[in-house]
């Protein structure tokens, strides 16, 4: 019967949230929570409020309620939990993670993406799988979030953090207007951008109108470019999915330009999937790490060989390396893009040079932007290995929460961790990676543990000395059927 498989699949999955229910009641210790309530003026606190809702932020939702912790709240600025970037902005046909990759599970067999693939299309269907959909991938993280309750609040934009006190004030904007949330800590789950902002380059933005150009993160109309001449900037795998998504809908053609003289060909994240490197970077020494992101910053990330292939078999594509473009003008309604080659005329352009890495574009961080350590402040590196791009990251402590850049001069720093792409110079593969999500969350909660504990230590020893439950009731000798039931009838 044509209904069977689905009904299948839906009993299959109701059989692995059965199982999950039995895996997290397996693991259920300690078994309380522990941090004491806290309020203002009667004004309620959170314990810890994560900004975005997705893969980063819901995963880091789970293990801080695995260590009970639960006075937390997720807010997303999405209208839904179906809206993440895997089905808006990212326009590869699968993840670029091997499909082995676990993430937001940490380490619950149940929870992992091949559990919910399995249950949702079958094992077979796993065998023969090479990469996971994005599409897929979206589906598992809002089943994740569902069985697991997560308190998620979409459509919440956090415009704003400001110190309170000991305390962090957050300004909500949502359907019911504005409003504010006291928070002891703060998580920030803003994902690749999250420490800055995607980046135009202004001599394009000043002279294209905003309707005949996007960035690659931003939403495209592509059936709108089908006939058209298409212009992609640069080298990233985001490019190649853009020119390839435009080329799919009918472009007619497509002139991918870069830099660059050759492509990247060496992908170092794939090097960086080893659990010593994932589980330790953070600890070593400054050297060492700049080391590190140099030679993977150099070595950049090239487009998947499919994602490649891709574009390649369309006969309208062509690939112009060592071809930058130097300047930008409308000759009617014709786009002209002067590059070394000569000029270059398109209909459309869409540009891949990805994000700048400046907090002081972040509006939430207005308060807190020029007191953040950077790279640059804390460490100068032997004039040979010098990267101003590396130096122009923050600088983090060792559970991803910014530090001072003068001692002192904003102590609320210490409350604000940035689980962003932006932490990678500092703490690896983590926060915005699926490879690293699973050490970057185990750090992240348990420097949150930490710190929540060691701020409320004398409350702590206080009820421990208020603590007067007895153990042992009685010193009367056990009664008969006590007696009975002791070994060797003792």
């Amino acid at each position: 019967m044509p209904d069977q498989p689905i009904l299948t699949r839906e009993a299959d999955l109701a059989a692995l949230e059965a199982r999950v229910e039995r895996d997290l009641a397996l693991i259920d210790y300690p078994s309380r929570s522990w941090v004491p309530p806290r309020a203002v003026a009667g004004e309620p606190v959170l314990d810890v409020a994560i900004v975005g809702g997705g893969q980063g932020g819901v995963a880091t939702a789970f293990g801080l309620l695995r260590e009970k912790i639960g006075n937390i709240a997720v807010f997303d600025r999405a209208p839904d939990g179906l809206e993440g970037p895997w089905v808006t902005f990212a326009r590869m046909l699968t993840l670029r993670t091997p499909k082995h990759v676990t993430g937001p599970d940490l380490g619950v067999p149940s929870l992992t993406p091949r559990s919910w693939y399995e249950a949702a299309h079958g094992a077979e269907a796993w065998d023969r799988l090479g990469k996971i959909a994005r599409q897929d991938w979206q589906a598992y993280l809002g089943w994740f979030r569902r069985v697991l309750d997560l308190p998620v609040r979409n459509d919440t934009a956090v415009t704003d953090i400001a110190p309170a006190g000991d305390l962090l004030r957050l300004t909500l904007e949502g359907p019911d207007g504005t409003r504010s949330q006291l928070a002891r800590k703060v998580v920030l789950a803003t994902g690749i951008d999250g420490s800055g902002a995607w980046h135009i380059p202004a001599f394009i933005a000043q002279a294209v109108p905003a309707d005949r150009h996007a960035h690659t993160s931003g939403r495209i109309d592509f059936d709108a470019l089908r006939g058209r001449r298409i212009g992609v900037l640069g080298a990233g795998a985001s490019a190649f999915d853009n020119a390839a998504t435009a080329l799919e809908a009918g472009a007619a053609s497509v002139t991918l330009c870069l830099r660059r003289t050759d492509l990247p060909r060496i992908n170092p994240y794939r090097w960086m999937e080893n659990g010593g490197f994932l589980g330790h970077f953070a600890a070593l020494p400054d050297l060492d790490r700049w080391r590190f992101m140099k030679r993977v910053f150099d070595l950049n990330q090239p487009p998947p060989q499919d994602t490649y292939w891709r574009c390649r078999r369309h006969a309208g594509f062509a690939l112009r390396m060592g071809c930058p473009w130097t300047g930008a003008r409308m000759d009617g309604e014709e786009i002209v893009i002067d590059t070394p080659d000569g000029a270059l005329r398109f209909d459309y352009l869409i540009v891949g040079t990805g994000f700048r890495v400046d907090l002081t574009l972040r509006p939430e961080l207005r308060h807190f932007a020029h007191d953040i350590a950077l790279w640059r402040d804390r460490f100068a590196p032997p004039e040979a290995e010098a990267d101003a791009l590396l130096g122009s990251h923050p600088y983090l402590g060792d559970a991803f929460q910014f530090v001072e850049r003068v001692p002192g001069a904003n102590p609320a720093l210490r409350h604000l961790h940035n689980f962003t792409f932006g932490a990678t110079p500092s703490m690896g593969l983590s926060g915005a990676s699926i490879s690293g999500m699973r050490y970057g969350v185990a750090r992240l909660v348990s420097g949150l543990s930490r710190a929540l504990f060691l701020d409320d230590a004398q409350a702590h020893l206080d009820s421990l000395r208020g603590y007067d439950t007895p153990e042992l009731t009685s010193l009367d000798p056990p009664p008969q059927d006590e007696r009975e039931a002791a070994p060797n009838g003792a």
